[in-house]
């Protein structure tokens, strides 16, 4: 008998090693199988061969009760699946117990977008903080400007190298979900705040460590790469005043620069591209933004509307 502790162990592996899965999807997966694991327990189950169908339900309605969201209990029944599945193809259980697992479908809101004068307030307010030409806030200019020239995801922000930056092409290189490389421009602004960046700030941030992180783009205080909690703490204080709705971390500057393509005519399949999304579906999103922006603005301003 293979205890569930041990088979979320190998499945982690797997996730990371077989699949190419990124360490946030691998620790979120984990932290499912962590609680559905505590659930287990409670009922006397302790190995993999008890981890009937009625267990999968149970804990999906235990979290119900707990009025968890329709989105976190959708994800928690495909950890359940495809964890399940994992065990069956690996021999671990003679069947697929979670195969006929059902959760709510997961409500389609709509994600925050700042609007261009909101963006630009932004902007402004990083350009008067590196005024004196502090280290730390030339860096927070150039992470801003290139999340949202380049529509990143923060982790792929996180993971640039000096070496997959073309200054002069305006391009960097970036690993995105699944291990995947993309290419993605950015504009003259993001150019301009990223080689002062380079030329006044990124040398002595790294000369504040022991051990440098010679080939990192963008680093801490501290001298080491620049960390994804970093990047949400600073995004979320510059939006903390920011009219509206929906989280406030870098995620918002990705919406808002794919939504500001869409409005200013950009091809749905070259924003899919640039901001590398497997389904062309999940960047329809966009365009239902879109509308939405287009309908508020006719809204406040047509005499009839």
């Amino acid at each position: 008998m293979v205890g569930i502790g041990e088979a979320r162990e190998g499945y982690a592996r797997y996730l990371r090693l077989e699949r190419g899965c990124s360490e946030h999807t691998v620790r979120a997966y984990g932290a499912d199988l962590g609680d559905l694991e505590r659930f287990a327990e409670a009922r006397g189950v302790q190995d993999v061969e008890g981890l009937d169908l009625e267990v999968f339900r149970d804990w999906l309605w235990e979290g119900s009760q707990w009025e968890l969201a329709k989105a976190t209990l959708a994800r928690r029944a495909a950890t359940a699946k495809t964890f399940s599945a994992w065990l069956r193809q690996t021999g671990l259980t003679e069947v697929d117990a979670a195969v006929r697992l059902r959760a709510p479908k997961p409500d389609r809101s709509l994600p925050r977008v700042l609007s261009d004068d909101s963006m630009g307030a932004v902007l402004q307010t990083l350009q008067e903080r590196a005024a004196e030409g502090e280290p730390g806030a030339l860096r927070d200019v150039a992470v801003v400007e290139l999340l949202y020239a380049s529509a990143l995801r923060v982790s792929e922000l996180v993971g640039i190298d000096v070496d997959d930056l073309d200054l002069d092409r305006r391009t960097v290189r970036v690993v995105g979900k699944g291990s995947k490389e993309r290419i993605v421009p950015f504009g003259k602004p993001a150019q301009l705040a990223l080689s002062d960046y380079l030329a006044r700030a990124r040398r002595p941030l790294l000369e504040r460590s022991e051990k440098p992180q010679k080939g990192a783009l963008f680093l801490g205080s501290r001298g080491g790469r620049l960390g994804t909690r970093a990047v949400y703490q600073l995004v979320a204080a510059l939006l903390e005043s920011v009219p509206g709705s929906g989280p406030a971390g870098p995620h918002a500057l990705r919406h808002t620069a794919a939504t500001h393509l869409l409005d200013g005519g950009a091809d749905l399949r070259a924003v899919q591209e640039m901001l590398g999304h497997a389904s062309l579906g999940t960047t329809q999103i966009y365009t239902h933004v879109s509308v939405e922006r287009l309908r508020s603005s006719y809204k406040a301003a047509h005499p009839r509307a």
